[in-house]
């Protein structure tokens, strides 16, 4: 079992990455974005449709082999997240996929954040002969065991865990990835259970499972690790490629968040942001906890639909989007969004109304999955993905169907409750003049966060001299970051600012912008006061 990071030690089988590999992770990190340009596909955005019709819903690519090749047009096409998951493929594979992330990011003017999404603890099939699939015919019977061998065995599915039939009762249900296939128990044979197929379907290597009684999910704690040595072992890898987010599968409590966040802590590595993945009856339990105590969540819809019955998704999707915004925490929406299109270049009309409701309920991003990893139409399902986010944020506009963000007020301290305030006002004042654009500068991303919780008209651009903070601000609602030198003074910093985008044919004369000044740049030492500001200015 591993020793938790909060405990005072390093799990016992990490080996600390040697000083070269410390040099080389540092090098890609102070590497990864040019100073002083918006990412080409802001910027093309931006000289195409103008100020109000930039896309402000971000775009995740989980990057697989039906992609690799692809990065650069996924990229082009708007990819803002490049998520490796490392639950499939090896080491080699992984470095080539990330490697090409930070070239395009190096090379060629993208600024595309990099997210690791670990494996976790979870019960799942190990093994069923090799094949791509095998078909589960009805009344077939199926062995389900823990026990391992070299040869193939008909009928017989291998389990990763050895007491994967604990508290299991005959005349339960064993569903398969939520319901791909159904068996009920007939027999217990010591720990390995003997099933009838109810429900015909296809069987996928490493396919979940589920028990299900009355109607109601089989709840078991097996005191499995919510990172598991493979996952540690990951982890450290993806530091030394470079990551900027890491995706935490089957977070439990809050304290699987604090323990991963006191590791990266120990080691300087607090820019590495953690997006709790909510996917299980135990994290809806302790969703405000693991929200607050997280960078950001992802809302894995495919294994959440295994735990929980499916009419409840679409209400328990709402419900974890609004408590984000409200908890001022970054929140992608994933899995089976555009899931035909693994299969078909086009998609259903059942899905592309899912991608509208995701974007009309303002989460910051939406991810395809097995969609663009394994799928025969990666740059059309992106495509797609796109244009309907497109669509419904015009038609949101439109029909000013704006939702404005409940008054819930996050912070204690008194500077913390001004800088809610600023922007709060900042964005009702951008509205109703109807400026082009907010400009906000800021070290760390705060002020954009504050921002972009408030879902504004116009596009927020947040400069920045952080390149870390560049990459985190790249999964918030409707904000552009730029990486400039930023100084203290704020006349200096919006005529440096507004210099650069006349170069680059982005802003023209006559332009109104909203300004926003963090109090972390405009500070003198030692004051007591806080000095934050909003103005109104017109591009001369």
């Amino acid at each position: 079992m591993a020793t938790s990071a909060a405990t005072g030690s390093l799990p016992s089988y990490l080996v600390p990455p040697s000083a070269s590999r410390r040099r080389r992770a540092n090098r890609i990190r102070a590497s990864t974005s040019v100073e002083g340009v918006m990412d080409v596909v802001s910027e093309a955005e931006l000289r195409e449709k103008g100020f109000m019709g930039m896309r402000k819903t971000k775009l995740v690519c989980t990057v697989g082999p039906a992609c690799l090749d692809t990065l650069p047009a996924l990229a082009r096409g708007g990819m803002g997240v490049a998520r490796v998951n490392l639950c499939h493929g090896g080491r080699d594979w992984h470095r080539a996929a990330m490697s090409e992330v930070r070239r395009l990011n190096e090379e060629e003017g993208f600024c595309v954040t990099l997210m690791v999404d670990t494996e976790g603890s979870q019960l799942l099939v190990a093994d069923h002969g090799g094949a791509a699939s095998v078909k589960a015919e009805d009344c077939s019977e199926w062995l389900f065991t823990s026990k391992k061998t070299d040869k193939a065995r008909p009928l017989t599915m291998q389990v990763n865990f050895d007491k994967f039939s604990e508290g299991i009762l005959v005349g339960d249900e064993l569903l398969i990835d939520g319901g791909m296939a159904t068996f009920e128990v007939t027999e217990k044979i010591g720990n390995d259970l003997r099933c009838k197929c109810t429900d015909p379907g296809l069987l996928l290597p490493r396919a979940k499972l589920s028990f299900w009684r009355d109607g109601k999910l089989v709840e078991r704690n097996f005191g499995l690790p919510t990172l598991s040595a493979k996952d540690w072992a990951d982890i450290e890898f993806g530091i030394t490629e470079g990551i900027d987010c890491i995706a935490l599968s089957f977070v439990k409590d809050a304290n699987d968040i604090k323990d991963l966040k006191t590791y990266l802590s120990r080691k300087s590595l607090d820019h590495i942001k953690i997006f709790a993945k909510i996917e299980s009856l135990e994290s809806l339990k302790n969703l405000k906890d693991i929200i607050e105590a997280s960078d950001g969540v992802m809302v894995a819809r495919g294994d959440l639909g295994v735990q929980v019955p499916l009419e409840q998704i679409p209400a328990i999707q709402e419900a974890i989007v609004e408590l984000c915004r409200k908890l001022n925490k970054p929140v992608i929406v994933a899995s089976q969004l555009l899931e035909s299109m693994v299969e078909y270049p086009t998609p259903t009309r059942a899905e592309v109304a899912d991608v509208s409701e995701a974007v009309r309920q303002y989460a910051d991003a939406i991810m395809l999955s097995a969609e663009s990893a394994i799928g025969s139409y990666p740059e059309k399902a992106l495509s797609v993905l796109r244009a309907t986010s497109e669509r419904m944020e015009s038609w949101s506009r439109e029909e000013n169907m704006q939702r404005l963000l409940p008054r819930h007020q996050l912070a204690i301290a008194l500077p913390d409750r001004i800088s809610e305030q600023i922007c709060t006002c900042a964005v009702e004042m951008a509205n109703n003049l109807a400026v082009d654009a907010i400009f906000v500068y800021t070290k760390h991303g705060h002020m954009a966060s504050l921002l972009s919780r408030n879902r504004p008209n116009p596009p927020i651009f947040a400069f920045t001299d952080n390149v870390n903070s560049r990459k985190s601000m790249n999964l918030y609602w409707g904000v552009i970051p730029l990486q400039i030198q930023l100084s203290n003074s704020m006349d200096d910093n919006f005529n440096n600012t507004i210099k650069l985008m006349k170069s680059k044919g982005s802003v023209k004369t006559g332009d109104s912008v909203l300004v926003v000044a963090d109090s972390d740049l405009n500070q003198p030492c030692g004051a007591t006061s806080v000095y934050q500001s909003i103005q109104v200015r017109l591009v001369d």
